[in-house]
């Protein structure tokens, strides 16, 4: 996110209106406000995307947004789709499982590079996980090598936070909650966050078959 400015933000909505009376007028962090019809072209200066959609998948790849961060609302909630979204880079959000506060809190976390999970879309990473061939002594497993500290940051990783806030919560310096992270990609043979975050939630071992 621009220090010195509001963010731009860009509202594509596939085959529906926009749903919410967001952002306010007087939103403390967005400044502007396109929306877009499909096909969807991101103005230049976009800071950020929010895809309202029920197929994020087929959504996501008409989207023309290189280089600017996506946050997707979709009713769906099966593993599959939306651990292809995370893959992607994207947030994601289920519809009903958000408040505009929270909503205005992943636009603005996606400004800075993080990538925000609602608490539903984290659930059904968990729940097919356990569904299918990697099952909870898996997950265990491989979570059985990180520290009883690594694994609370492992935790607010997956829910959207960066070194800074992890810190802020678990009262540690950004330095050493990035050494943490560190030691966690390694001992979870992870290429980086998204990948330590689909393994902590046991999506990745799930689909690997």
């Amino acid at each position: 996110m621009r220090s010195s400015q509001r963010l731009s933000v860009a509202l594509a909505c596939s085959g529906t209106e926009w749903p919410h009376d967001w952002p306010a007028r007087d939103d403390p962090y967005v400044g502007r406000v396109v929306r877009l019809d499909p096909p969807f072209r991101v103005p230049e200066g976009t800071d950020a995307v929010v895809l309202c959609c029920d197929d994020p998948v087929d959504a996501l790849a008409g989207l023309s947004a290189a280089d600017v961060p996506v946050i997707v609302i979709s009713p769906r909630r099966d593993t599959e789709t939306i651990v292809e979204v995370f893959r992607g880079g994207a947030g994601y959000l289920v519809e009903g499982d958000y408040c505009t506060c929270m909503l205005s809190s992943a636009v603005v976390g996606a400004g800075v590079g993080h990538t925000y999970l609602s608490p539903a879309a984290c659930a059904a990473l968990r729940e097919g996980a356990l569904r299918g061939q990697a099952g909870g002594e898996v997950m265990e497993r491989l979570r059985a090598p990180l520290s009883p500290r690594e694994r609370q940051i492992m935790e607010l990783l997956s829910t959207g936070l960066g070194a800074q806030e992890i810190g802020l919560r678990l009262r540690l310096s950004e330095k050493t909650v990035r050494n943490n992270l560190s030691n966690i990609y390694a001992k979870l043979d992870a290429r980086g966050r998204t990948d330590a975050v689909l393994r902590w939630l046991g999506a990745a071992p799930a689909l690997r078959t």
